[in-house]
């Protein structure tokens, strides 16, 4: 199941765009109207945390006028992973066969949606890829800048995952994908989550590909990116690394098969685990 190249996909089913929210209201009307207008046919679940500043309420009014909006009220704030995975549990119920992650805050371009859901029609799962040729951010300090590619490179070295940019949160899954790489075991919540899922996809054998974006800094509202989520992230990477070797060591598989392959760009690289 690794070989995108010799693997026969199965048409993409209705696409769910899952934003969760926290505070957001100074945004969700406009990256709505802006996913709508990229992908009509796509539905939208806006998974909003409670949000004091009312993004909720919002949500529900644009989904009274809109069929393909949907609004899924938490209790409150428990992090971007469990927002995603109340999201991902709803969009699987739901028949949805394709799932997209995207922030609510306008850094992940909805114009590049169509980009993303054409590169699944051959893959599991699709990255958008800021460290890779093509990808790009804008506005970003270069501090920031420095962390995040340090943060995605110290990932895929530590775990041997092919991917250039593995903490990034604009991704296109398959719905079998989702299934298939153990939701009801993952407990990272902050930034760790997408290098979780990404990590898991690679050792489940999914067929991975990157496509280029333009990430650009939110200009409305505050960052939700913590000392704790860097600590957090910071110590599960460290600790998947370590068994992640250790598996190898004694001839153990991870998560699945024993081979992943990505694609960047048009050229293919692949990892071989032992056996």
């Amino acid at each position: 199941m690794n070989d995108g190249g010799q693997r026969r996909f199965a048409p993409l089913g209705s696409a769910l765009v899952i934003i969760p929210t926290y505070d957001e209201a100074g945004n969700i009307e406009a990256i709505v109207g802006r996913v709508r207008s990229a992908v009509p046919d796509a539905h939208v679940l806006v998974a909003d945390d409670n949000s004091p500043d009312g993004t909720g309420r919002i949500a529900d009014a644009i989904a009274a006028k809109d069929d393909n909006v949907h609004v899924l009220h938490r209790k409150g704030k428990e992090g971007l992973g469990a927002a995603y995975l109340a999201g991902f549990r709803w969009g699987i119920d739901h028949g949805y066969g394709v799932l997209v992650e995207m922030d609510a805050d306008g850094s992940h371009q909805p114009e590049e949606l169509p980009r993303l859901l054409t590169a699944l029609k051959g893959a599991d799962l699709v990255l958008g890829s800021r460290w890779m040729p093509g990808g790009r951010v804008v506005n970003w300090p270069r501090t920031r800048e420095l962390i995040s590619r340090g943060g995605s490179t110290y990932s895929r070295l530590l775990l041997g995952v092919p991917i250039r940019d593995v903490t990034g949160g604009f991704r296109a899954f398959r719905k079998e994908t989702l299934e298939g790489i153990g939701l009801d075991e993952v407990a990272s919540q902050g930034y760790c989550f997408q290098v979780d899922l990404a990590r898991r996809a690679v050792e489940a054998g999914f067929h991975v590909v990157e496509v280029p974006i333009t990430f650009v800094d939110r200009e409305i509202g505050d960052s939700k990116m913590s000392r704790d989520i860097f600590v957090e992230a910071l110590w599960r990477v460290t600790a998947w690394g370590v068994e992640t070797r250790a598996n190898r060591m004694l001839g153990r598989g991870p998560i699945g098969a024993p081979a992943a392959s990505t694609r960047e760009g048009g050229a293919e690289s692949r990892t071989a685990e032992s056996s």
